[in-house]
């Protein structure tokens, strides 16, 4: 019997739809308060959007539309229904929100501040918008659709695009404009990832010791965090290994590395970052 498709609840449906109109609300006064006026562009679709529009000298948001739309119902069975049309959603309040806002004055013209708060508050908008399940851009669309023909990964060929796109830039405005693209570009870029994965940056843990039970207890009573036992073997010595796995924040690490050197200053330490944790018992413990 097949596997019923999850549907959202309607508190999660006004929920999502609450956020992806806040995210794509804020791209919309990036770009139009803070980015296009000052000549900066962005990468991806809304990047050739704003060239186009700078060309033909027709509004944005027709081309932040138009542009998208055929990287919707191309990529419609890679992505899903549900990613889809929370796409076309964000898109259209996106287009919408820069064609209101086009006659507003930019709060600034200062090439310093206009890339990074355009930046800030665009990372931000489109986080927002990925975290609830969109997105504001066909170029990732275009990408897995090339990742089957070319030897390349989605985001090698979305960093292929986008470099292009920037560089592009440089003939339709100035260099100048091309290298703060690049500025308010990479801040953005930033931003989505601690839009997504939040500040408290989660970090998984692998550690092999000979003293792996007086480890694994220490971390337990002094950090509050529960460890699994594994068990390896060595491949150059072929002995049995027990390997500790757990899970913590980012602000713990400090913490849990000097545990481990006090305790077993030859253990092998792993750290690595982790997008996001469920279920289990990550609940921090109390610390007696």
């Amino acid at each position: 019997m097949a596997k019923q498709h999850y549907k959202l609840s309607k508190l999660e449906i006004i929920k999502r739809i609450i956020f992806l109109t806040l995210g794509a609300s804020l791209v919309a006064v990036a770009l139009e308060i803070f980015l296009v006026p000052n000549d900066i562009i962005d990468g991806g679709i809304v990047g050739v959007s704003i060239i186009v529009s700078k060309l033909t000298g027709l509004p944005l948001g027709m081309f932040l539309f138009l542009l998208n739309l055929p990287f919707l119902v191309l990529g419609y069975k890679q992505i899903g229904k549900t990613f889809a049309l929370s796409t076309l959603y964000g898109v259209t309040v996106m287009s919408i929100g820069t064609q209101l806002l086009h006659s507003v004055d930019p709060l600034t013209y200062s090439i310093f501040l206009a890339p990074v708060i355009g930046g800030v508050l665009l990372g931000i908008g489109v986080g927002l918008v990925i975290r609830f399940g969109g997105s504001l851009d066909g170029t990732e669309i275009v990408a897995i659709l090339f990742t089957k023909k070319l030897p390349f990964s989605v985001g090698e060929i979305v960093m292929f695009i986008n470099l292009f796109i920037l560089g592009s830039a440089g003939f339709v405005f100035s260099w100048d404009s091309a290298m703060y693209s690049l500025i308010a570009y990479y801040i953005a870029f930033k931003m989505i990832d601690i839009t997504i994965e939040g500040f408290d940056e989660s970090k998984s843990v692998w550690i092999i010791s000979d003293d792996a039970k007086e480890v694994g207890d220490a971390i337990m009573s002094r950090l509050g965090r529960g460890v699994t036992y594994l068990h390896g073997e060595g491949g150059f010595t072929g002995g049995t290994k027990r390997v500790i796995f757990c899970v913590i924040t980012r602000l713990e690490e400090a913490k849990l590395k000097s545990i481990v050197h006090e305790l077993d200053p030859s253990a092998f330490l792993a750290v690595g970052n982790i997008h996001d944790v469920k279920g289990g018992r990550f609940k921090k413990r109390d610390i007696h």
